[in-house]
């Protein structure tokens, strides 16, 4: 599933329709609410963790959820015939987007996103957030940080390899209690994941070694990996970690993997 930064980079690239787009549902699951934004412009896009928001006219807003097999495709005019798996073709006079398998496409008005809003924690992406929120949440829990990072109720955006890697940055065990959380280290936390994910916005993929620690200036290979970006220890199960030589390890937590690495995330 795309992590929150991927979502803030596709309400930036959205939000590059201009004047008026015509909209459509090849698929035909989304042909009614298509037909209403047809024509109208696209007037701003939102981004509140892994949901998109595309708004037409004063009220009207395209809810996107990706969800685990969501994919969208953008392109320049003309278009090439749509196949039948895409829901959403919007297209303007240079360029067409398609949205194919998302979790959730639905046409919603004000109170309705509202209400999307409300039911998500802060997110370290938006100028809006309130990390104490997501802290008052943390700090009154058993349940580990590594499963609270990953909670949408609790931080909005954080996926399995922020989760992972910013945890590690900061040298905290992932089975932690929430409430063990001080809150100098949950500030930390906080900052690290809003810079390493605006970051991953600018990039378009995500990195987070620093300088000191990249491949050039530890002489190592670069990554070899589907999922790009150098990392500590994402995806590095049972290989060495890059500053201590501790084997990385992994473990189920709340149906997800969970990595980290014993030597430098002691509890």
């Amino acid at each position: 599933m795309p992590e929150g930064h991927t979502i803030h980079r596709l309400a930036l690239d959205y939000g590059r329709l201009t004047g008026p787009v015509r909209a459509s549902s090849p698929q035909g699951k989304f042909s009614d609410a298509a037909s209403l934004v047809d024509g109208a412009p696209l007037a701003r896009t939102e981004a509140h963790g892994k949901h998109l928001f595309l708004g037409f006219r004063d009220s009207d807003w395209v809810h996107i959820h990706l969800g685990l097999f969501g994919k969208v495709t953008f392109g320049p005019v003309p278009a090439p015939p749509a196949a039948d798996t895409v829901r959403l073709r919007l297209t303007d006079a240079t360029s067409y987007v398609d949205l194919r398998g998302p979790t959730t496409c639905a046409l919603i008005n004000d109170a309705e996103k509202a209400a999307v809003h409300a039911r998500l924690g802060p997110d370290p992406l938006r100028d809006d957030a309130d990390p104490g929120l997501a802290y008052r949440r943390i700090s009154r829990s058993r349940t580990t940080v590594a499963a609270l990072l990953m909670d949408q109720k609790v931080v909005a955006g954080v996926g399995n390899v922020y989760r992972a890697e910013v945890l590690f940055r900061q040298r905290i065990d992932p089975y932690r209690a929430g409430r063990d959380i001080t809150p100098a280290e949950w500030d930390a936390v906080w900052a690290d994941l809003v810079a390493l994910m605006h970051e991953g916005v600018r990039n378009n993929r995500i990195d987070t070694v620093r300088p000191e620690h990249t491949p050039e200036a530890m002489g190592r290979p670069p990554r070899v990996d589907d999922h790009g970006g150098e990392v500590y220890v994402y995806r590095r199960a049972t290989l060495p970690c890059h500053l201590c030589g501790t084997e990385i390890r992994t473990a189920d937590l709340a149906s997800r993997n969970l990595f980290w690495c014993p030597g430098c995330q002691r509890s």
